[in-house]
């Protein structure tokens, strides 16, 4: 497929699914309220699945799903990604109790974990090397206002409409977007040296879902109980053996040789503290808007939108600096910790428009990093496995986020109530932020970008040649 094959039409439409896929993440939070009082009669804990069962499902399954993409075509993963997410939404839509109700969220996620590498490895394909930056920057600005979207349009259901009518509107909506993709996007050259590799997909996802588990129930279960010991400990031996499994498989998923690359292990953890820092303002925005400043469900949705603002503007910015990805990422991510530490000051007396500066500081650091964190995790490949390197990524991106919705909950559980926790749950996620960035510029060496090393019949590695 000819470089040239990406046309504004298709950048739309792909930036547009994943998006969507996103938005789902952030979307029902707020309306836990209307869901607890519905006919459902959820229990607490079946009101915690209903949102993590997406989560679990959505980053367990991306990196099986991206190589699957890669092996058996990206345009296909992606309309079957989009008919799941559709068949996930229906059934929370008509769900007769929580059970279903989770049940389908679950399928959502699933849908969403194939979504989310087939758009990006399609952009990789379709988009000349010159032209990959701007498009990885679209692509990172639809995931950022993928999560503001989720919380506009979750405040505005839960003023307006019932909350069924959230999941209800996402049917016809894949449908459109399946459509658009079946029009407008050709298909790429499908890749005969990717793996689904049935064992290391089972060890690894069973893994990643442990561990998961374990980041998003740690504030409830409590992070010493025997439940939560026991899934990070089944996540590490279950990773353990995909990577004994995967050193030995002639054949393996990935080669986990491939973080011997500072470069990819620094953007892998940039990925992971970028989301980290934005879904812990994200899970704090509503309780501190609604709670504190008395904002209704609607008005708390338009409130986080300068968020949005950054995300805009400043990759278009960061696009000329691509060659320079260790500034830039340091750059962004220590905007993103410096509009955390500035939140952590306002109080129920602090303007508005105080809090959105320090929205925007933080929207402006996403939009600087997150291009260049994207392209260092994806070019650590080769390029027959783009929807693989996509899968990494996102899977850095919902691990850092569970991990910094499970570090804000932690702390404000050490605190009697919201206006007295928030604050030092924001110094704690903006100083881990920070930290996590002087490792991150470390490890990013010069100006070259990584390069890929590969062949066809060994194993792939990865380095940079400042690195």
């Amino acid at each position: 497929m000819p470089a040239h094959a990406l046309k504004r039409p298709v950048l739309l439409v792909l930036c547009a699914c994943v998006l969507v896929a996103q938005s789902m993440v952030a979307a029902i939070n707020l309306l836990i309220p209307e869901l607890a009082a519905s006919s459902l009669h959820p229990s607490h804990s079946e009101i915690l699945w209903t949102v993590d069962a997406y989560v679990i499902a959505f980053a367990g399954l991306l990196v099986p799903a991206g190589a699957a993409g890669d092996r058996y075509g990206r345009k296909g993963a992606l309309l079957a990604g989009l008919a799941l997410f559709a068949a996930g939404a229906a059934t929370s839509a008509l769900a007769p109790g929580p059970a279903v109700l989770i049940a389908g969220r679950g399928l959502s996620g699933a849908g969403a974990a194939l979504i989310t590498p087939a758009t990006l490895s399609l952009l990789m394909h379709l988009a000349a090397p010159e032209h990959r930056a701007r498009a990885l920057a679209s692509w990172t600005l639809a995931i950022g206002l993928g999560g503001a979207a989720g919380n506009l349009g979750g405040g505005l259901v839960g003023q307006f409409l019932s909350w069924r009518a959230l999941f209800a509107a996402m049917v016809p909506l894949a449908a459109l977007l399946a459509l658009a993709v079946a029009v407008t996007t050709p298909r790429t050259e499908r890749s005969a040296h990717s793996n689904l590799d049935p064992l290391g997909t089972l060890l690894l996802t069973t893994g990643l879902v442990a561990v998961l588990f374990g980041i998003i129930e740690g504030p409830t279960y409590g992070w010493t109980s025997a439940a939560i010991l026991g899934a990070f400990t089944a996540g590490g031996a279950l990773a353990g053996g995909f990577t004994a499994h995967a050193l030995r498989s002639p054949k393996p998923l990935f080669d986990p040789r491939v973080f011997r690359s500072a470069r990819l292990r620094s953007a892998t953890l940039g990925t992971a503290t970028g989301f980290f820092g934005l879904f812990a303002l994200f899970y704090l925005n509503s309780q501190y808007l609604q709670g504190v400043k008395g904002y209704d469900a609607a008005v708390t949705g338009v409130a986080i939108m300068p968020l949005t603002i950054g995300m805009a503007l400043v990759p278009r910015v960061a696009a000329r600096w691509a060659g320079r990805p260790r500034a830039v990422v340091g750059a962004g991510l220590a905007l993103i910790g410096l509009g955390l530490l500035g939140a952590s000051t306002v109080g129920a007396a602090t303007p508005y428009w105080v809090y959105a500066c320090w929205l925007l500081v933080v929207s402006a650091g996403t939009g600087l990093s997150m291009p260049a964190l994207t392209l260092g995790v994806v070019t650590s490949l080769p390029p027959h496995q783009a929807g693989l390197g996509s899968g990494l990524g996102t899977t850095a991106r919902e691990t850092g986020a569970a991990l910094g919705v499970a570090v804000t909950g932690t702390v404000l559980s050490a605190h009697p109530d919201l206006t007295t926790g928030m604050g030092p749950a924001l110094r704690t996620v903006a100083l881990l932020v920070l930290a996590a960035t002087a490792v991150v510029v470390a490890g990013y060496g010069g100006r070259t970008p990584t390069r890929s090393i590969a062949s066809d019949r060994k194993r792939v590695l990865s380095r940079s040649s400042g690195a």
